[in-house]
């Protein structure tokens, strides 16, 4: 154990500092394509019942109109975000009719691109921004690619707990660091840690070994058959996370800097506002209609699809990066889950349990700064365990040397055990992170209880992955719609959809420049003012 590490656990375990532990927020974000009752993707629009997809603040869609996005409030304790996360899939449930919710992150059979509806967002100024936006991204990526699913996991520590560390350090009195900065540069420090251990995430949780044909839509690949309807790698953990997921030539050079908050905006700023000379063949417009919001690198931010962000709640007309450069880093969100099958909202209590664990680890301990040559190691790695991650005696790189993936991750749940012990001490020590950590380490032991081990076995003997994922969709449709939302609670995401569909109405009623002067000042970041 490093000694900053063995230093932070020590001071807060002190009486007096225990309870910061509990102040951090966690909040999920489940992606799910709407399906039919055979498993074919939904052409209906969003569920009109369930509210507005622009103003709604837990019920909204992401990149097509059929792949629904569920937002949980932030919460102190994951079991709390969970009982909210399924309380939200219960109410839709009972709006979808015969439609169903995919059950995993890589799509069910799909139709021809055309046949594919980008997400809409009504007729005001910022809702057609959001779709053109979608649009450029159809255009940049395929279709295809935005019915892909995932769990986003949000994660804050107590600006309390980073103030305690701050002083213990003494990094205000030697280095005269505003605590904003110091909380900022903390965040960073744990988003390096993340790229080192990330590919640890990826064994133990990756749960897409397996594919559609169809979503490949004839391009070139390694993979192997296993029927006529189904592609995938035997030892794969994470075909979302590999490249065969959310990515394209105009990004592959794209890594953002993070030894500083600095060097990473000026990095996506430089990639927002670079021009990328096939998007410009393309233009921004064709026939007279908007098909991309720029023909840069990046129409924004959030276009970079990283397995890690530092956030800011970002003000209305606010991009992400100007939300970060004036008020600093809020909470990271982790990016890289898989949806897993086997869990009717897409991850488990004890996932969560150890994703605080290992997150605080990465917070707590020595984060030293990358090089180019290390970041591309741990791109490496990351890369070989989403393709690889179960091949026996499987090799990954550290320090200049190989190590067996095997022995790493266990040494790693040997380095975040303290931690877990830790939190479990707060947590009135009922040993829920201790066996979440024991739970991970008996899939090292044995890489068949992983969920892309018992995902491909189970595509196997039933012979398609379209088939396994209709069973567990129909499954987990089964689940919610056997017990109802008590009165209250129906009452109130009753309340949250008419709600939201007034403020789209006043928005939408609302005066505003012309569109392109709109995209102007989004693009020239004018449209937030202090």
């Amino acid at each position: 154990m490093s000694n900053q590490l063995t230093r932070r656990l020590a001071l807060l375990d002190d009486d007096a500092h225990r309870a910061l532990l509990g102040q951090g927020l966690r909040g999920i974000e489940r992606e799910t394509l709407r399906v039919d009752r055979d498993g074919l993707l939904a052409r209906t629009a969003h569920p009109a019942q369930l509210g507005a997809a622009l103003t709604h603040p837990q019920i909204t869609t992401d990149y097509a109109e059929a792949l629904v996005e569920f937002i949980t409030p932030a919460e102190h304790d994951i079991s709390v975000t969970l009982h909210k996360l399924d309380a939200i899939h219960r109410y839709v449930y009972t709006k979808l009719g015969d439609e169903m919710l995919w059950s995993g992150s890589m799509p069910c059979e799909l139709p021809d691109e055309a046949d594919i509806e980008i997400a809409n967002y009504g007729t005001s100024n910022i809702g057609m921004l959001k779709h053109v936006y979608r649009r450029g991204l159809a255009l940049r990526y395929g279709k295809g690619m935005q019915c892909i699913a995932g769990i986003h996991y949000n994660y804050s520590l107590s600006e309390k707990l980073w103030q305690v560390l701050s002083s213990s350090e003494g990094v205000a009195h030697e280095r005269r660091m505003p605590l904003r900065d110091f909380q900022s540069e903390s965040y960073i420090a744990l988003i390096r840690n993340f790229r080192r251990y990330s590919w640890l995430l990826m064994y133990l949780f990756g749960a897409s070994p397996a594919l559609s044909t169809s979503f490949l839509r004839g391009r070139a690949h390694a993979l192997e058959t296993l029927s006529d309807d189904t592609l995938f790698l035997p030892y794969a953990t994470s075909l979302r996370m590999s490249d065969f997921g959310y990515q394209n030539d105009a990004q592959s050079g794209l890594t953002p800097h993070e030894n500083s908050l600095e060097s990473y905006v000026n990095t996506l700023m430089d990639a927002v506002n670079r021009p990328y000379p096939p998007y410009q063949a393309l233009g921004t417009k064709k026939d007279g209609e908007w098909i991309q919001l720029s023909t840069n690198v990046l129409q924004i931010e959030n276009e970079y699809y990283s397995t890690i962000r530092p956030k800011r709640v970002i003000r209305t007309g606010e991009r992400p990066i100007q939300a970060l450069c004036k008020r600093g880093v809020q909470y990271i969100e982790v990016r890289c889950l898989d949806v897993d099958p086997f869990e009717p909202v897409g991850i488990s209590l004890e996932t969560g349990r150890f994703l605080d664990a290992f997150l605080l680890f990465c917070a707590l301990d020595d984060s030293p700064l990358i090089a180019p040559p290390d970041s591309a190691v741990h791109a490496r790695n990351f890369a070989r365990t989403v393709k690889e991650g179960r091949r026996p005696g499987l090799r990954l790189e550290r320090a200049g040397e190989e190590i067996e993936l095997q022995a790493w991750a266990s040494e790693l749940i040997g380095r975040i055990r303290p931690v877990a012990a830790l939190l479990d001490d707060q947590h009135n020590d009922d040993g829920v992170h201790a066996a979440s950590l024991a739970a991970q380490q008996a899939k090292i032991d044995n890489p068949a209880l992983t969920p892309s081990a018992r995902v491909l076995d189970e595509v196997r003997a039933i012979g398609s992955s379209a088939a396994f994922g209709l069973r567990q969709s129909a499954l987990h449709a089964a689940y919610f719609r056997d017990s109802a939302l008590m009165p209250a609670e129906e009452a109130m995401f009753d309340e949250l959809a008419a709600t939201s569909r007034t403020e789209q109405a006043a928005i939408e009623a609302a005066p505003g420049p012309d569109f392109d002067d709109f995209v102007a000042a989004y693009n020239g970041s004018t449209l937030c003012c202090d």
